[in-house]
């Protein structure tokens, strides 16, 4: 019976001691405690808030308690400085002098999102205000903390120490921690001016250090600088959650930046048109005869194969496809392939073009010449395919029709002349009306000839009234519009080559020049939110959104871009977009 009495009686102190916090009652000084005041960045602070309220019990206001009413101070002021990783509250009753007052203490675990001194500004707590708090947050780990010592850390490495721009830099990520992690996210790099591409998926493995067991995650990332200059990533974070042997929860936070890298111009004395940093390049080709002799007719498959290692497929140029007069080509379409894996980005162009020769003689294939620059010896190079000389001759039955035979029998004598006299006029009678039937085709021969000649060289002079660099800027526009449909890392690349095609006379090396002096705005705009897009990849090449990009934006004001500089260029002599005096930066 006590004990059923009790029970309730013990509730009813609970709920007066709620509801008496709950009330609009006079609050003690709020205090701010923090554990310390100095503290490595990737450590975590524990900070302590107190604060006394007067306990008004009345039995009106029992039945009115709502505990999600209950107050706080409003700890949200502490960031963007803090990142609150969590919070808890006690509440305690105490009796003075007669009267009841309730001792609340919040406490908080922050996190500082940088290094220097940071502020925990004067919080308020009904009509208390606590003093503002100053923090030290110093870079680097503890000198008495190695990082095998720590439940969490992160090692950044990358292959170079410096590299050209649009050159191919292989950063490794490394987080190490041990525990049983219940939660945890680690940051990808990011930067507005490089193109960063994930390479396949993330690693997991065991390693020690010192003696001490790691779980390691690993992943790799292909930076692509689009600007010279010196490259500084933001720090790669780390934030999760471990549980201890004995149940209770740890917080594993790290930070760590890689070092500068700087990033080199396009060297002057590089003679190509389109800037190739490649760790290596080579062009091949197949399907040409060996001797090659061909008669008029044959068909014969060239294909050439361009590769090169640290480069995107969309980043190589075409290939060059001018054949001599009197050989057909029928190219096909080309054919790009990017391959992503752990040691970084290698890509195929295929070209295939059926040849057949229509006219005999020696036809001369040009030779094919790619410069590019090597990134292991730092020097030019250039991929060549010889030119190649075709010796043609006529297929059998092709030739003139056969002369009359030369050959004509020995005048006979006596009776054997006279007596074949009026033969023999009839036989030479035939003879000249042969010669003037062969005469007559002949002539005719000659005038289809010359009507064919007229008529081929008529159409040549049309298609070539068109500048020499129009096939091939139209070429690069239709890869640029692929690659933005797409979604392209590759597609600031493509535009500046195009760029460059289209405006001859101007160098612009990289796409912060085309799109500081481009007057589309809407361009501009398309073209930041495709390198937007790009850097919100995760490992698995999905994006953080449901969202999949939607390059028709981009592809329209690429259309419009490309009709107005046309319209532009037929008005006026002058270049129909960039100035003249701009100073040449970045990439070709």
């Amino acid at each position: 019976m006590v004990k059923r009495l009790i029970t309730p009686a013990i509730r009813l102190v609970v709920f007066m001691v709620l509801t008496a916090l709950w009330l609009p009652a006079h609050a003690g000084e709020l205090t701010a405690e923090p554990d310390r005041d100095r503290l490595y960045e990737g450590e975590v602070l524990t900070l302590t808030l107190k604060a006394t309220t007067k306990i008004d019990v009345n039995l009106g206001n029992l039945f009115e308690f709502d505990i999600s009413s209950l107050p706080s101070p409003d700890i949200e002021k502490v960031t963007p400085d803090f990142e609150i990783l969590a919070r808890n509250q006690q509440y305690n009753i105490r009796t003075e002098n007669g009267d009841m007052e309730g001792e609340i203490t919040w406490t908080y675990r922050l996190a500082p999102t940088s290094v220097g001194k940071l502020t925990i500004p004067a919080l308020t707590f009904k009509d208390s205000v606590s003093r503002p708090v100053t923090i030290e947050v110093v870079a680097g780990n503890p000198p008495d903390q190695a990082n095998t010592n720590r439940d969490s850390f992160i090692e950044l490495t990358a292959d170079k120490a410096e590299v050209y721009v649009q050159e191919q830099l292989i950063l490794t990520v490394r987080l190490f921690f041990r525990g049983n992690l219940i939660r945890g996210e680690l940051s990808d790099p990011e930067h507005p001016n490089a193109i960063i591409e994930t390479l396949g998926k993330q690693r997991e493995f065991f390693r020690h250090r010192d003696g001490v067991r790691y779980r390691v995650v690993e992943r790799r990332y292909a930076v692509f600088p689009q600007t010279p200059g010196p490259l500084n990533l933001p720090a790669i974070r780390f934030e999760g959650q471990a549980r201890n042997a004995d149940g209770s929860l740890k917080f594993l936070r790290d930070s760590a930046s890689l070092f500068e890298v700087p990033v080199k111009d396009v060297p002057p004395e590089f003679s190509g048109t389109t800037w190739l940093p490649a760790s290596s390049l080579s062009l091949a080709e197949k399907g040409m005869p060996a001797t090659l002799n061909l008669k008029t007719g044959d068909n014969l498959t060239r294909t050439l194969s361009l590769q090169a290692n640290g480069l995107p497929s969309e980043a190589l140029p075409p290939l060059p496809s001018s054949t001599p007069d009197g050989l057909r080509s029928y190219p096909e379409e080309p054919v790009r392939k990017t391959s992503i894996g752990p040691d970084g980005i290698a890509s195929t162009l295929t070209q295939t073009n059926a040849l057949v020769p229509v006219a005999p003689g020696k036809l001369l294939l040009p030779a094919i010449r790619i410069p590019w620059w090597d990134t292991e010896s730092d020097s030019e190079k250039v991929a060549v395919i010889p030119a190649q000389t075709l010796n043609v001759v006529a297929a059998d039955g092709a030739g003139l029709p056969p002369t009359a035979d030369k050959d004509t029998p020995a005048p006979e004598t006596g009776n054997e002349a006279a007596g074949s006299g009026n033969e023999a006029h009839m036989v030479q009678g035939n003879r000249f009306w042969q010669w003037v039937s062969l005469v007559l085709a002949l002539i005719w021969v000659l005038t289809m000839l010359a009507w064919w000649t007229t008529r081929r060289t008529s159409s040549r002079a049309s298609v070539d009234i068109e500048p020499a660099n129009t096939r091939s800027e139209r070429a690069v526009f239709e890869q640029l519009v692929r690659a933005a449909k797409e979604g392209s890392a590759a597609t600031p690349g493509l535009f500046v080559s195009w760029a460059n095609l289209h405006s001859p006379g101007h160098d612009f090396r990289s796409a912060g020049d085309a799109f500081s002096v481009y007057p589309e705005t809407e361009l501009e705009t398309q073209l930041k939110q495709l390198q937007a897009s790009l850097f919100s990849r995760t490992t698995g090449g999905e994006e953080k959104n449901s969202t999949k990009w939607n390059g028709s934006g981009l592809v329209d004001a690429l259309r419009q871009a490309r009709g107005e500089m046309e319209r532009s260029s037929s008005e006026s002599d002058l270049p129909p977009l960039y100035p003249d005096n701009l100073s040449v930066s970045g990439q070709r």
